[in-house]
């Protein structure tokens, strides 16, 4: 029946479909009652002090951009987003961070990381599309780990993406200008 879940256009990585109503259903009502498990891994433009931090606030329509959601908004919804420091690049001004979004809005992890001082490398939107010396075509966004319990089995699944090759080269470049 359908794609249980959406990633943003340019995000890699792990995503569930359901091959039937009842297995849509139930991860539909996991997803609502955030039992979902998610972990991404990000490249972003800042180097935070503190070694993880978590970010809260409403998102929703942008006051005057359609297409861009926002934290300035009346009419947004609760939403809160957890990062953690994996390492810093301070030469380049970067970091690599594993986020944990607690809720699931529309450019979640993007807008809450822009709102914070640490937008994604790559993102066009809520950041610079074009990143001097790295080769990134798209917001340096990757689902990496989705975990659940299958609706009909009970089984509990976890699934991981390894690491595409356009984030792998970016890291390794952010890597090496650290030496």
């Amino acid at each position: 029946p359908g794609i249980v879940h959406r990633l943003d256009k340019g995000t890699s990585g792990v995503l569930v479909a359901a091959k039937n109503d009842r297995t849509l259903a139930g991860l539909a009502s996991q997803w609502k009652r955030h039992e979902i498990t998610r972990r991404y891994l990000a490249l972003v433009r800042g180097v935070p002090g503190e070694p993880e931090g978590r970010v809260e606030g409403a998102i929703g329509r942008h006051p005057t951009d359609r297409k861009r959601m926002s934290m300035k908004t009346t009419r947004g919804r609760a939403a809160a987003t957890r990062w953690k420091v994996l390492q810093r690049f301070p030469k380049s001004g970067c970091s690599w961070l594993e986020i944990t979004p607690e809720t699931g809005r529309t450019h979640q992890i993007r807008v809450h990381l822009a709102s914070s001082g640490l937008p994604i490398l790559g993102d066009p939107v809520y950041g610079r599309a074009r990143e001097p010396g790295l080769a990134l075509a798209r917001p340096a966004l990757h689902a990496a780990v989705l975990g659940f319990v299958h609706p009909a089995t009970g089984a509990r699944l976890r699934f991981e993406a390894p690491l595409p090759a356009d984030l792998a080269e970016a890291l390794g470049i952010l890597e090496r200008r650290a030496r």
